[in-house]
């Protein structure tokens, strides 16, 4: 169980989060919406870890896997070792982390190689590689053709599924949060606070 208990979140005098405190089991998916600026980034490096100059606590997140709005790959590393050097696993479980993804015989590709949809692909095969406890993920398919976005969208439902990790997504799109999400969540105001939808 991810326990999140914030009281306050400031850069200088700028007050930004406000009383955030919630709970995500196992499994469990939980989508925040807001508008763009509201700190929904701010949300999630404190989830992460990235940010601990804050008021609070949070509990229960020991493993942390991160999947941003761009891939953030290594360009001088094969699509393989993208996974290994993050993840620590082995070169066969990156190689079934890139075949369940559906870049299986890819392993050898520096990331130049790849369209952006494999690169959206392999960012989620190392995240789901990694076997975190609480998987964030920052508006995964934002700029994305439609298509695409679609396709990813069913791959990280087909992912999640099995995987019974404590997940919770930023996104703006409804449609997103329907299909993955357990429970929505609007993070606004200011200091921004979240209300269940």
């Amino acid at each position: 169980m991810i326990r999140v208990n914030i009281s306050e979140k400031s850069f200088g005098n700028l007050e930004v989060l406000g009383r955030i405190a919630f709970q995500i089991a196992p499994g469990e998916t939980l989508a925040v919406s807001g508008p763009s600026g509201v700190g929904k980034s701010t949300l999630l490096r404190i989830l992460a870890g990235l940010d601990t100059d804050f008021a609070g606590t949070v509990e229960g997140s020991n493993r942390v896997a991160f999947v941003f709005q761009e891939p953030t790959l290594l360009p001088w590393r094969s699509a393989r070792a993208n996974i290994t050097l993050s993840t620590g696993v082995s070169n066969e479980k990156a190689d079934q982390a890139l075949e369940d993804v559906g870049l299986a015989g890819l392993g050898c590709r520096f990331p130049q190689k790849l369209s952006l949809g494999q690169r959206r692909r392999l960012s989620l095969a190392r995240a789901f590689a990694a076997k975190p406890s609480l998987l964030l993920m920052d508006e995964p398919f934002v700029s994305l053709e439609p298509e695409l976005a679609e396709e990813m969208l069913a791959l990280t439902e087909r992912l999640l599924a099995p995987a019974r990790i404590a997940t919770v997504l930023v996104t703006h799109t409804q449609a997103e949060a329907e299909r993955l999400a357990t429970r929505s969540y609007r993070l606004a105001g200011q200091p921004a606070t979240l209300s269940e939808l």
